[in-house]
């Protein structure tokens, strides 16, 4: 039986330009040596198996080189490794320092590898530090590390760092494709694409992924191979799963789900691929985007036919659903239920009809407009069957607030209508009858609608205010033809008197901080303008702010719409309040110049 040598050290580069994935680093290097421009000490961090051992070989190996070498020199006696996880202590460093000393018998340069260097104790980094700083000039020390935040600042502010990424699975990929041929092996692109995902970036993992698939699978690599050693559930199961949810196949789904659970799968793992299917869907459906899809051509194919199945909002609720149920999932007490209730809320995404809002329990009504092409649309949706031919024009959340804005206006209509007086019963019949009267009392559609959005406007945010604003607005706009209103005279005092009794209503209604601002001086009346002045800006922006329902009130009471407000800020009317003792002394002193010698007289502190 001949001895085997795993993939990983058989394909191992031997020259810079055979590394995968690193080529900005490799090309760093290269020019560094080209140009005698090598620093004399050198970090290599990165994940496991992305190439720091490798590109450190390779340099070592590389600056001794001169011309004048053998072929197969590898420059052995000039290249020294040492792993810091098992030679941490203080000796093995002054061990080391004592080599150092030593200039190299054969070539140029002494290189120092050593690997793990996080793995140092502190006394051992401390002995490493002057050495590392100045080195003799034949001396290059190359550190390797997976965790570069264990390194103290000392060490890390002598090195020159080189961070070396995850491997792309395109670039992982192709190199397995690349020691497939050279094997003599058969393998699908399909099956490559797996192995190479698996790996997460380390391309030793994929290598040692791969001759674990091959003494599997023999030398021929199929997909079906793959998934069944590497336990990987096949995307095939979530195309068969995306298909049945946009069927509405609730049971058919559960049934294949259970199929998946039964052959050894967590729900965790189904949940967190099924989002990433539906992301894989969503990358598909815009050509700038479908580079992102990191499979291979035939799977591609598949994804870009089942993306042209499914909506964008049914694919962006999918992922919403689904990372729901991914957050979870480990505090479920019932896991198997809360991967399956994401399954029927998934299927019931493309299901025409009513649903349930789970955050206010109010009345969802799903618009066909939201399922069917814009040559469809419905007038007044109140049931999935009532769809008449329309050109769409207004957007699916428009359309879903008119329904319920229009329900709640209906039902304000007859409630206004049963706290009306009641007639009897000859009079109404009299009413219905002649159709050239008009009824004494028309509630408008649009001043309700003002009416009751303005009572739900918070005041909380910036966009509350903008939008409590344009309620006003739009209440102003409401309003009769002023040509038909009254302007009727009145003093000062009835307008005093109207002011007493707008206070009170506001004292009622809870607004204490209005309250003290509209109490805080006299208004004066010149004609219709009614002249308020207050120390501050921040009163004046309060004040404006309730300044459409005063009026209101004013122009009610005083039967003169010609009624308006002119709000100033005068600074100076702030020195008039005292706030401290001091300044209530003083304010007290300026009235009766007799307070202060009744303090000197009985020597009274402030």
């Amino acid at each position: 039986m001949e001895h085997f040598i795993v993939s990983a050290r058989k394909y191992r580069p031997a020259v810079f330009k055979d590394v995968v994935g690193q080529q900005a680093i490799t090309n760093t290097l290269d020019n560094a040596i080209a140009n005698n421009h090598l620093a004399q000490a050198l970090l290599f961090t990165g994940p496991r198996g992305v190439g720091k051992t490798t590109c450190a070989r390779i340099l070592a190996k590389k600056i001794n080189q001169d011309g004048t070498e053998k072929e197969d020199e590898d420059f052995a006696f000039n290249i020294f490794e040492l792993d810091a996880a098992s030679n941490n202590s203080v000796d093995d460093i002054r061990n080391l320092i004592d080599q150092v000393r030593i200039p190299p018998q054969v070539g140029k340069y002494k290189v120092y590898i050593i690997d793990e260097v996080h793995m140092l104790s502190s006394a051992a980094f401390n002995a490493f530090l002057k050495t590392l700083e100045e080195p003799p000039k034949h001396a290059i020390f190359i550190l390797a590390t997976t965790e570069k935040h264990k390194i103290i600042p000392t060490i890390l502010s002598r090195c020159q760092i080189f961070d070396f990424r995850r491997i792309g699975v395109r670039d992982i990929k192709d190199h397995l494709a690349e020691v497939a041929k050279a094997e003599g092996i058969e393998a699908e692109d399909d099956a490559l694409h797996i192995i190479a995902q698996k790996a997460d970036g380390a391309l030793r993992d994929a290598l040692s992924i791969f001759d674990r698939v091959v003494s599997f699978a023999g030398k021929n690599l199929t997909r079906e191979a793959v998934t069944e050693n590497l336990n990987v559930l096949d995307y095939t199961w979530y195309f068969q799963i995306t298909d049945l949810l946009l069927e509405n196949n609730i049971p058919q789904v559960l049934l294949t789900f259970n199929d998946i659970l039964s052959k050894g799968f967590d729900g965790h793992h189904f949940v967190m691929g099924l989002a990433s299917h539906f992301r894989d869907l969503m990358v598909c459906r815009n050509q700038e985007t479908i580079g992102l899809l990191e499979v291979g051509e035939q799977v591609k194919t598949m994804y870009f036919e089942q993306s042209q199945k499914t909506s964008p909002q049914f694919l962006i609720e999918g992922i919403n659903i689904a990372n729901n149920c991914d957050l979870k999932y480990k505090n479920s007490q019932n896991q198997r239920l809360l991967v399956e209730l994401c399954l029927m809320q998934l299927a019931s995404l493309t299901f025409q009809g009513e649903k349930k809002n789970s955050n206010n329990n109010e009345r969802f009504v799903i618009p066909p407009s939201y399922f069917k092409s814009e040559e469809y649309t419905s007038e007044k949706i109140t049931s999935a069957g009532s769809i008449v031919p329309k050109p769409l024009k207004k957007g699916e959340n428009e359309i879903e607030d008119e329904i319920q804005v229009e329900d709640e206006v209906e039902d304000e209509v007859e409630k206004r209508k049963l706290e009306e007086p009641s007639e009897d019963i000859s009079k109404e019949e009299s009413v219905e009858k002649t159709s050239d009267k008009q009824p004494e009392k028309v509630i408008e559609r649009p001043q309700i609608l003002a009416e009751r959005n303005a009572k739900r406007v918070s005041a909380l945010s910036l966009k509350s205010i903008k939008k409590k604003h344009e309620l006003q607005q739009e209440m102003v706009a409401n309003q009769p033809d002023a040509k038909n209103l009254p302007v009727e005279d009145f003093s000062e005092e009835e307008m005093h008197a109207a002011w007493k009794e707008y206070t009170k209503n506001v004292e009622v209604d809870g607004k204490y901080n209005l309250l003290s601002h509209l109490t805080m001086g006299v208004p004066k009346l010149e004609g219709s303008i009614i002249h308020l002045e207050f120390p501050n800006q921040t009163i004046k922006t309060e004040v404006e702010r309730a300044k459409y329902e005063l009026l209101t009130f004013l122009r009610d009471k005083l039967q003169n719409y010609d009624v308006d407000l002119d709000i100033t800020v005068n600074e100076t009317i702030e020195k008039r309040y005292a706030y401290t003792t001091r300044e209530k002394f003083e304010k007290m002193k300026e009235m009766n110049p007799l307070i202060e010698k009744l303090r000197q007289e009985f020597d009274l502190d402030i």
